[in-house]
């Protein structure tokens, strides 16, 4: 299975260029969208999931336009939203229940034992009768999961799915959408470098609504290869070394400055050379187009 989309472009009536020209292939398995806020991200997901037309460009699942098919892809697809809105006095049971019927599943015992498994599955049948708003985040996110799985798609949609969540939730979240990638199309758009680098096939960086890379993720890092170089500088010394340097990115670490460039040789004798990860790759694409 393979979601082809070509040329897509979209403005916002108040000129907010959210999409430009923007073009991926996203195959089976779980793909990484990788990009600040603002990005563009939330509004490449609402066109695909059939909720904004763009103004130019097409989208393909296989053989289905989903441009033009919204019913039929309304049928396959799996959304959860970035904010996920939920009735915070109605239980887990009730309320997948109540998505259950609105996603056409009308036999009542088909319907319990969809939703039981589904419950199941995202490790919260023990708490079916608990409320919603009861629900840690963690397990609000997995209930939203669990709803974008009614109707067994062949596309989910995850929107900013582990911000604000703690590690544990994290963790379990991304052994979730891990089983469910073995089988359909699973699209992780997400800020968050860590969660692209330890679930992500294939991912694409984007920013002001273009893409900037679209690749594997070790290809990503071949790109660096030799490349990325840090130093340990002090406080005073930062603006000093932007302004010398190509400055990808920079962090505390322990009272210092530890600053990351790009060059192709040694840029001073300060820096030493070091392995590319995902971070930098992210910083790298973001500040070039900033540039």
């Amino acid at each position: 299975m393979l979601l082809k989309i070509s040329n897509l472009s979209k403005v916002y009536p108040n000129g907010k260029k959210a999409l430009s020209n923007v073009s991926l292939d996203i195959p089976n398995g779980i793909f990484g969208l990788l990009g600040p806020n603002g990005a563009g991200k939330s509004s490449l997901m609402r066109t695909i999931a059939a909720l904004q037309e763009p103004d130019e460009g097409t989208i393909f699942l296989d053989e289905l336009d989903v441009l033009k098919e919204k019913d039929e892809v309304r049928k396959i697809l799996g959304y959860l939203p970035q904010d996920f809105g939920f009735y915070p006095k109605v239980t887990a049971q009730d309320m997948l229940n109540h998505f259950a019927v609105l996603k056409g599943i009308s036999n009542k015992a088909e319907r319990k034992e969809v939703c039981d498994a589904l419950l199941q599955q995202t490790n919260l049948y023990e708490v079916r009768d608990k409320y919603i708003g009861d629900y840690s985040g963690g397990m609000r996110q997995r209930f939203g999961i669990a709803q974008a799985l009614l109707g067994n798609p062949k596309i989910v949609i995850v929107d900013e799915p582990t911000a604000g969540l703690d590690p544990q939730e994290r963790n379990r979240f991304h052994n979730l959408l891990s089983e469910i990638g073995e089988n359909v199309v699973v699209i992780l758009s997400t800020h968050i470098v860590d969660d692209v680098k330890n679930l992500c096939e294939n991912m694409a960086v984007m920013n002001f609504g273009e893409v900037l890379f679209s690749g594997k993720p070790k290809d990503a890092l071949e790109v660096l290869k030799g490349k990325v170089w840090e130093a340990q500088i002090n406080k005073e010394e930062v603006e000093e070394y932007r302004n010398q340097f190509k400055v990808i990115s920079s962090k505390v670490v322990g009272g210092k400055i530890s600053i990351n460039t790009v060059a192709d040789s040694k840029p001073s004798a300060a820096f030493n050379t070091v392995s590319p990860d995902l971070e930098d790759v992210y910083f790298y694409y973001i500040n070039n187009q900033n540039k």
